[in-house]
């Protein structure tokens, strides 16, 4: 049985990631683990907290003991360090945002960044511009951050949460051809704007991609 493990930092996402795995591989099992702590020290401290990357192997270390063929990180902050190669005997880790930014340099001239912590904007236009340059693409690419949309989030309000970024993304300039929503708690405001068809999110691009790794 295939089997997707996730690194989380947040513990909504597994319920979100259990459903997207069962509607696209209903035989294939998920192992989740969650660590706060890891996002809290990226937003306190910086990337070059060595506690992020130490807590990142020891998360990829217990996936790959629970059984993961392929292991998502599911944070757009610590993302890029979480898909570094691997040790040969560890389960290939995919950034969960790699899929979206991908697909949006290829469809995209002009690209809004909508983020709601600042520690995921840096780590994402990166991203983007890495994967333009990989494309050949002459790709315009903008932070339009949405904080004021977190602590909805910490407090539980994800209905709030997601109207708000959704009525922010309606505000970007019709100039910007997609909208890319940086972090995956983001996610169900795609279907809640104007104009869903410019917007890009990345969970199910990143399940699909997964699956494709190990199929």
């Amino acid at each position: 049985m295939t089997t997707i493990g996730f690194l989380h930092t947040a513990d909504v996402h597994v319920a979100t990631f259990d459903r997207l795995v069962g509607e696209r591989a209903p035989a294939a099992d998920t192992v989740h683990d969650v660590r706060v702590d890891l996002l809290d020290s990226a937003r306190r401290h910086g990337l070059t907290d060595p506690a992020i990357e130490e807590g990142i192997a020891q998360s990829i270390a217990n996936l790959e003991r629970q059984g993961a063929d392929v292991i998502v990180c599911t944070c757009s902050t610590i993302s890029g360090l979480a898909e570094r190669p691997p040790a040969p005997t560890r389960p290939p880790v995919l950034r969960i945002d790699r899929p979206m930014a991908a697909s949006a340099v290829r469809a995209a001239r002009r690209i809004a960044v909508v983020a709601a912590v600042e520690s995921t904007i840096e780590p994402t236009l990166s991203l983007l511009r890495e994967e333009s340059a990989s494309a050949g693409t002459d790709v315009e690419i903008e932070s339009l951050p949405c904080f004021d949309a977190w602590p909805l989030f910490e407090r539980g309000d994800l209905d709030g949460y997601h109207r708000f970024i959704a009525a922010h993304v309606d505000e970007i300039d019709a100039s910007y051809d997609c909208v890319v929503l940086a972090q995956a708690t983001m996610a169900p405001a795609a279907v809640l704007v104007a104009e869903p068809e410019r917007v890009r999110s990345s969970p199910i691009a990143a399940v699909e991609a997964a699956l494709a790794i190990v199929r």
